[in-house]
């Protein structure tokens, strides 16, 4: 645990710092906006779960201040509050390592707050910029729900059949709610002269915190989110100085 919170407050250190050193040239602009678009999730299970992508959405408010540029690079912070449909989906299996016609799929929604460290080059306005972001992020379980076929292959003990005798999954409920880890990307945005933004970007997101509980007599010793996003967003500068 303790490692995981040193590993945030470093890559926050890392990435703010420069921003407050204040040696380019400064910048004031806020900008707001929304996000939104794809996410596919897997959990980081062990013992381990057999799994594909499972897909959902996701979507929120953007705000970032724009506050230096230094020599080309453009340095900013962003904040996002966003929703998220994460979880994951089986690729099922039995005991003897033989595909099954088994189906289940868990979603698990969330509130997220990814706080950012943004670096940019290219034109600020009326032109492309390539960019750069990565900070910690926050989230914390809302909801969830379950998908699974009416078959349902048993062993001789009337248990799912499973490798590992590993199906415990099946009627485990989240035990901790707040989720945390670090999450990084980079993308293109398009400049108008006029103060909007548009930008497409692809991030990745890597939980540090499970989602049961991992104690010794637990069944999973690690179940943490592992998030591939693909979002389009659009802002507005409310000002520019």
């Amino acid at each position: 645990m303790k490692k995981h919170f040193f590993l945030l407050l470093l890559l926050l250190t890392f990435f703010v710092f420069p921003l407050r050193a204040q040696i380019g040239e400064h910048r004031s602009q806020l900008s707001i906006g929304v996000s939104g678009g794809l996410v596919m999730n897997s959990v980081s299970f062990d013992p381990t779960i057999k799994q594909k992508q499972r897909n959902g959405i996701t979507g929120g408010v953007v705000v970032r201040y724009t506050c230096e540029k230094y020599f080309s690079t453009v340095c900013a912070l962003q904040l996002e509050l966003n929703y998220a449909q994460l979880g994951w989906e089986e690729d099922i299996m039995n005991s003897s390592a033989e595909k099954l016609p088994d189906t289940y799929s868990r979603e698990l929604d969330y509130v997220q707050l990814p706080m950012l460290a943004r670096m940019a080059w290219g034109k600020e306005k009326g032109g492309l910029m390539f960019f750069i972001l990565a900070g910690p992020q926050l989230g914390y379980y809302m909801m969830g729900s379950t998908k699974q076929s009416s078959t349902w292959t048993l062993d001789s003990e009337g248990h799912p059949d499973r490798p590992n005798k590993v199906y415990q999954q099946y009627s485990m409920n989240p035990d901790k709610k707040v989720d945390y880890g670090l999450t990084g990307g980079l993308g293109l945005e398009f400049n108008t002269k006029k103060g909007q933004h548009f930008y497409l970007e692809g991030r990745y997101y890597y939980g540090l915190n499970d989602i049961f509980n991992n104690g010794k007599k637990d069944v999973f010793s690690r179940s943490a989110n592992m998030t591939i996003q693909a979002k389009f967003g659009y802002l507005f500068d409310l000002f520019n100085k």
